[in-house]
């Protein structure tokens, strides 16, 4: 893929990039190398500082950036400036909360082992490697880098080739703010060239949101490095609605959930799992309202569904939801691809999907809904752990009891109970199984790129 803006809502190429060549890719390591020296050796107050700053930065060009967002990858002009608040709010969280997040532990009895005091600290590791998709620009990488940088670690990005002016333009904005040069800086590369940047003894550890192979990829470098990695590598997450559930507030969050950023997140929900008694009522206004949504240029503030962001990703969900009606899916709504400029697809609801259908067994990533029908909450559960993805999931129910069986039984990184899945710096995020491994986010986030240090004293 060439590293380019290319207008997801025209097709039309705006702006190429050139790849960074060898040798500037090996003066951007060292330079980040260089940089861990020094940050390495300031204060939480001072780094703290710096990263507030960077906020200030985000905040006082929201509308600039979001702008930049929507014409790169698709996003509605609404959610984009949202993305960047968001950022803020993420750099404010660690800077606030860093300090004590990685504060020495002493053990309450040093005596047990011998010692006159003993416990642990919590030291940075060097050098971290951000290999990070398109589809949150901005979030996704600021969510690693914030803590990252506040532990004293620096960074380095391989954005997506499609992004290229969100990565140019998170190069300078830790500089800008006042962290070290070299602190964070970005490679513009293609995913061929991330191998010997993994391979550089200089890159301590990894961090990769993306797809399944990507993360496999990049696991197995690290696995032959013996280098630490965290993987968030998407989902396919199921939405239960049981008959004590309020049916038209599950349907309103439901349209949200499955259809936020163009229907292109990993935590969207994308398999709605109803029980038999609300099915009907579910899926006829869940249809209803998503055939409402209002489809057209991203820019324009009345936009609820943008374009897909690639034209690869438009034909591949064409392809899955062809695959679904070839073997006997309903389409409810949507399923079409509109007669326009751009990479478009209609927002889609289809029902009757088998096991043997690649919507059941794939994630899809675009504005495309499958919603089954199930008895009892034993077959619900069954469904919704009958995946390789773990990422996150929702249940919708006002019985304590059912509450309970699927907070228990669902294999997921989270559970959200009567509301859609979401990110928020002050809790963990990540998945289990091909969903990934690790955690960001909250405090675990910030010690997974640290050397946690035991300390005994005789």
């Amino acid at each position: 893929m060439a590293i380019a803006t290319i207008n997801p809502a025209t097709g039309k190429t705006e702006q190429e990039f050139e790849a960074h060549t060898d040798a500037e890719v090996d003066e951007r390591i060292a330079a980040a190398h260089a940089a861990y020296g020094e940050l390495r050796r300031t204060t939480f107050a001072e780094r703290a500082a710096w990263m507030n700053a960077a906020a200030d930065i985000l905040e006082a060009e929201v509308d600039d950036l979001g702008r930049m967002i929507t014409i790169e990858m698709g996003r509605p002009i609404a959610g984009a400036r949202a993305e960047v608040l968001k950022c803020a709010k993420g750099l404010r969280y660690y800077a606030a909360n860093a300090e004590t997040f990685l504060a020495p532990e002493q053990l309450a009895d040093p005596a047990s082992v011998n010692a006159s005091t003993a416990g642990t600290r919590y030291d940075p590791i060097g050098v971290v490697l951000a290999v990070m998709p398109w589809n949150y620009p901005l979030w996704q990488v600021l969510r690693f880098a914030g803590p990252a940088l506040m532990a004293g670690n620096t960074g380095l990005l391989k954005h997506a080739s499609n992004v290229p002016q969100a990565a140019i333009y998170l190069d300078t904005l830790f500089e800008r703010a006042g962290f070290p040069t070299g602190a964070f800086r970005t490679l513009l590369i293609p995913a061929a060239r991330v191998e010997p940047v993994m391979r550089d003894p200089r890159v301590k550890a990894a961090t990769l949101t993306g797809s399944e192979p990507a993360g496999r990829s990049l696991a197995s470098i690290a696995g032959s490095e013996v280098k630490h990695i965290v993987l968030e590598l998407g989902g396919s997450d199921p939405f239960i609605v049981m008959p004590s559930a309020d049916i038209a507030k599950a349907v309103d969050v439901a349209v949200t959930a499955r259809n936020q950023n163009n229907g292109q997140s990993c935590i969207a929900a994308k398999r709605f799992i109803v029980h038999a008694d609300v099915f009907d009522e579910f899926s006829t206004l869940f249809a209803q309202k998503v055939a409402a949504l209002v489809v057209g240029d991203p820019l324009d503030e009345a936009t609820q569904i943008g374009p897909l962001a690639t034209e690869s990703g438009r034909d591949e969900l064409e392809e899955q939801v062809a695959n679904a009606v070839g073997q006997g899916a309903t389409v409810l709504t949507g399923g079409t691809v509109p007669d326009r400029d751009g990479w478009f697809y209609t927002p889609t609801v289809l029902t009757g999907i088998t096991p043997d259908m690649r919507l059941h067994l794939e994630e899809a990533f675009g504005p495309v809904a499958t919603v089954y029908r199930v008895a009892d909450r034993d077959e619900a559960l069954a469904i919704a752990n009958g995946t390789t993805f773990g990422l996150s999931s929702a249940v919708w129910t006002n019985d304590a009891d059912e509450e309970d069986f699927f907070v228990r039984g669902i294999d997921a990184g989270g559970v959200f109970v009567n509301g859609m899945t979401a990110s928020f710096p002050e809790l963990p995020f990540g998945g289990v199984k091909d969903s990934g491994v690790g955690r960001e986010l909250a405090a675990v986030g910030i010690r997974e790129f640290c050397n946690l240090k035991t300390v005994w004293k005789a």
